[in-house]
């Protein structure tokens, strides 16, 4: 039951895929898909279909599928499979199976079968419980030996360790997983969990994370030629694009404002964490970040609108658009913090968290402001996806155990890099395919719920793995001393472990420890 509804959940959920008809693009429900249809997949997408590339090319995330760590390039004529994520570019794909997805068999067999998913203590536990048979063996041969008494050297043998341990360990660990499940968090193995119980750091981005990824418009301070609503409206045609709480953000301002950004400019470029490139009547357009503008594409500032520019509003998040070289606007984006962070933050301090970090590409004036409200131990700001992933791995290397949580393409190499890789379920689909865990966006204490979680099934592992030797070795001695019957060894022997497997069946948290909402209050 736990694999089923943990493989239930983490299957390939598509809901609506772009058709390409006539040269057009038509949002459809995945259903609806024939072999045959092309389908247009954007970057940071997951594959909907097995297929045929017969437009565009890209590079194509398989982990999921291969193992392979680095995407691999996919253009016209090459193979691409469901459920892989497209890193970069835009493929067309001719569909050729829209059902048969093997990505439910995949994860069962993940789940059931994967050595690398198993918790440390669970291995080792069956791997105590395969080099005890021999001994097993052996204590019954010198048993009968030195008593010459068959009946005590049969309460030896009837009393095997390694059914217990390798029954009781996977039924703890499988049902720490179903109960992280009814809380929202989906975990692809049992050694994340542990990860996450012995995690000393945790590292959080900033935008989507602690904040609440529903970032909007709040001014548009125009700098050249352009008004402000044609500055937004060019803005909104870039960024509609792409997959970002921010261009979100700017696409709806400008609905709201009934700005039509019919397609004015040629083939747009999006560079991860940057921002986005393309022409527009032959002049080049460039939106992102400063560094991107401003030392990347070498955009200027006009020099009577630099006192402008130097009392942009610090509490906001800045998004720059400069067009042929020269700064136009600068749209000044809020993101509200989510109400809780502050909470979660001090509640996973008391979970035996050391250093809890925020990193971000904000500025550094916006980053402080947040890092204070938050009560991060550490912050980073203007920072790359190489950078965060150079975080983890450096704190890897002083020997700290490390959680990342993440919603965005631009987190992806810190996940897969970290001990544990947290993604919201709302974010990017490549983060939450890297990713070791997915927790639900709606509030952050489930993080705080995963970490009592996993620290409760570690206890549990413990406390089975003693229970067994203790009692299994009090029924050996018991049997040897002809206190009782090889029979009644079996029977008890059975019993225990019986009992052991029911109770680590049972849920390992308390309603009140399962309820962080309630623990704040307190």
């Amino acid at each position: 039951k736990s694999v089923g509804d943990l493989a239930r959940s983490m299957s390939l959920n598509v809901k609506k895929v772009w058709l390409k008809k006539d040269d057009q693009e038509i949002l459809v429900n995945a259903s609806d898909i024939q072999p045959g249809d092309t389908v247009v997949v954007h970057m940071g997408n997951v594959i909907p279909f097995d297929g045929e590339v017969s437009g565009g090319e890209g590079m194509v995330n398989q982990a999921s599928l291969t193992g392979e760590s680095l995407p691999v390039r996919r253009e016209k004529g090459k193979t691409v499979y469901a459920g892989t994520v497209l890193e970069e570019g835009e493929l067309e794909i001719l569909v050729k199976a829209v059902s048969g997805s093997t990505r439910f068999e995949k994860i069962v067999t993940m789940i059931e079968d994967s050595e690398k998913l198993k918790s440390a203590l669970e291995s080792k536990a069956e791997h105590l419980a395969d080099r005890l048979v021999p001994y097993t063996l052996l204590g019954t041969g010198i048993v009968g030996l030195v008593t010459r008494n068959a009946t005590k050297a049969l309460s030896v043998l009837m009393v095997d360790f390694s059914c217990a341990l390798k029954l009781a360990m996977p039924i703890a660990v499988l049902s720490a997983i179903r109960e992280a499940g009814q809380h929202g968090i989906t975990v692809k193995g049992g050694k994340y969990l542990e990860a996450v119980a012995e995690a000393d750091t945790i590292v959080f981005d900033k935008t989507g994370t602690l904040t609440k990824a529903k970032p909007t418009v709040k001014e548009v301070v125009v700098f050249g030629d352009y008004p402000e609503d044609e500055a937004l409206r060019i803005a909104a045609c870039l960024e509609e694009h792409f997959p970002h709480s921010m261009a979100k953000a700017v696409v709806d301002a400008a609905k709201k404002r009934k700005l039509y950004h019919e397609e004015m400019h040629s083939k747009v470029e999006y560079i991860v964490a940057h921002g986005i490139s393309s022409y527009i009547e032959d002049k080049k357009v460039v939106i992102g970040s400063s560094h991107f503008v401003f030392e990347d594409e070498d955009c200027r500032i006009r020099q009577e609108m630099q006192e402008r520019f130097d009392t942009l509003p610090s509490e906001y998040s800045h998004l720059y658009l400069a067009i042929d070289g020269e700064l136009t606007a600068v749209i000044c984006i809020e993101d509200p913090l989510r109400e809780e962070a502050a909470d979660m933050v001090r509640m996973l301090k008391e979970e035996g968290l050391k250093k809890v970090v925020m990193m971000t590409g904000d500025s550094e004036r916006t980053a402080a402001s947040i890092a204070g409200r938050v009560g991060v131990d550490e912050y980073y700001s203007e920072v790359l996806p190489e950078d965060k992933a150079r975080f983890v791995e450096k704190e890897k290397e002083a020997g700290k155990k490390v959680i990342m949580i993440g919603d965005g393409i631009n987190d992806s190499p810190a996940l897969s890099a970290a001990d544990a890789g947290i993604a919201i379920s709302d974010g990017a689909e490549i983060a939450r395919e890297i990713a070791d865990i997915t927790i639900a966006a709606d509030n952050l204490r489930v993080i705080v719920t995963l970490r009592r979680l996993a620290n409760a099934m570690m206890k549990r592992i413990q406390s089975n793995y003693r229970g067994i030797v203790g009692i299994n070795s009090g029924l050996i001695a018991l049997g040897v001393g002809g206190v009782i019957q090889p029979t009644t060894s079996a029977l008890l022997h059975n019993t225990s472990t019986l009992a052991i497997s029911l109770k680590s069946m049972q849920n390992l948290l308390p309603d009140d420890k399962t309820d962080p909402d309630r623990t704040a209050k307190k």
